[in-house]
């Protein structure tokens, strides 16, 4: 790992763990999850289906940021 990943890690751990900020952080990933759900059933193409499952995948990772920073799985 190099120097500047730490520095980063270490000031995502100033949002991670700061529980108001964690909290609507969530809910606002939660918000953009379920607006792609509802783009993703308009859609009309494979690629953009595609494209919306990813952005959901994405999505979904940041919330497990927090288990990433604090060392959990």
């Amino acid at each position: 790992m190099t120097e500047s990943y730490v520095d980063n890690l270490i000031a995502l751990k100033k949002i991670v763990n700061d529980r108001s900020v964690w909290v609507a952080f969530n809910k606002t990933l939660d918000e953009k999850i379920n607006q792609t759900h509802v783009k993703m059933e308009q859609v009309q193409g494979e690629a953009d289906i595609y494209r919306c499952q990813g952005e959901i995948a994405a999505l979904r990772k940041l919330k497990h940021l927090r288990d990433e920073i604090n060392g959990g799985k």
